[in-house]
């Protein structure tokens, strides 16, 4: 009896003790992965993105799709003289008809500042580069087709369709960002680089280019670089003032920050405007600063 007693109260000991382990495991198991009819929980926000839900919301909106729809319907001009139009009739339903699609997450478009360009700016990533415009790129091409959502800041906060562009080049670059590095273009020469720390790596042939076929370079003497390029071409500058381009400014600085007007650009350099009932289809000129 007094074996049967022993054995009997190690087994319950066992038993105790496995239930609790039992216990201790399907807490932590549903700590991790919720309970199976939950909610999946939401992804926060990007902190380095001001009034973010606005973006969204400005994205997932009819008036951006419908303008989409109404870029990806009509050809882009490559033809004709700087500065001829031409009138496009409106569309009552431009997305009738076109293949589903649906306009990505905003990215953070990031450029490099006048300042650093200048070398009055410190060779840091806070005053290196900028957010300038976010963008987004379609889910699926449409009619063989890809196009990139352009959203610029609205003053007083927000953010407005500035833009819808050919392709998709800019969201995949931006898409490269990740968790403790920084992806901004040099938009001059069209080149992506990444920047890690504070070493600049190019992300695509111009970027590579731009470098002078280097892997790499620090930040300090990237700055060295883009100063050399476009120091003498700021606003101000003699070769701004003479006419001979726009300064260093960069394409859309001179979109309307606050307009209700996009520019629907092609990679042709010619450009849609959306201009009160009709498109315009219209031969937009950038300057070279080169």
């Amino acid at each position: 009896m007094r074996k049967t007693r022993t054995s009997s109260t190690r087994a319950d000991s066992r038993l105790s003790r496995l239930s609790i382990v039992l216990a201790l495991s399907a807490s932590v198991l549903l700590s991790v992965v919720g309970p199976a009819n939950a909610a999946p929980a939401q992804d926060p926000l990007p902190a380095d993105i001001p009034d973010y839900q606005a973006a969204l919301d400005a994205v997932k909106s009819p008036a951006v799709r419908n303008a989409v729809c109404r870029f990806l319907r009509t050809p882009v001009p490559t033809g004709g003289t700087p500065g001829s139009v031409q009138t496009v009739p409106e569309t009552a339903e431009p997305c009738q008809g076109l293949p589903a699609f649906t306009i990505k997450d905003p990215l953070a478009l990031n450029e490099i500042t006048p300042g650093f360009v200048a070398g009055t700016s410190q060779p840091l990533p806070t005053e290196a580069v900028k957010l300038t415009q976010l963008v987004s790129s379609l889910s699926a091409t449409v009619n063989g087709r890809n196009a990139t959502v352009m959203l610029a800041p609205t003053r007083g906060g927000g953010w407005h369709l500035a833009a819808v562009r050919d392709g998709d080049s800019d969201a995949s670059y931006a898409s490269k960002a990740t968790v403790g590095t920084l992806v901004f273009t040099e938009p001059q020469i069209r080149g992506w680089y990444q920047l890690k720390l504070n070493t600049v790596e190019p992300l695509n042939d111009q970027a590579r280019q731009g470098l002078g076929g280097q892997a790499s370079v620090s930040l300090s003497d990237y700055q060295k670089l883009v100063k050399a390029r476009y120091a003498d071409k700021l606003p101000g500058s003699e070769y701004d003032t003479k006419g001979f381009s726009s300064g260093y400014g960069t394409e859309h600085e001179a979109d309307h920050s606050s307009s209700s007007i996009p520019l629907l650009a092609g990679s042709s350099g010619a450009a849609l405007v959306l201009a009160g009932g009709a498109f315009v289809l219209r031969r937009h000129r950038r300057a070279s600063t080169g």
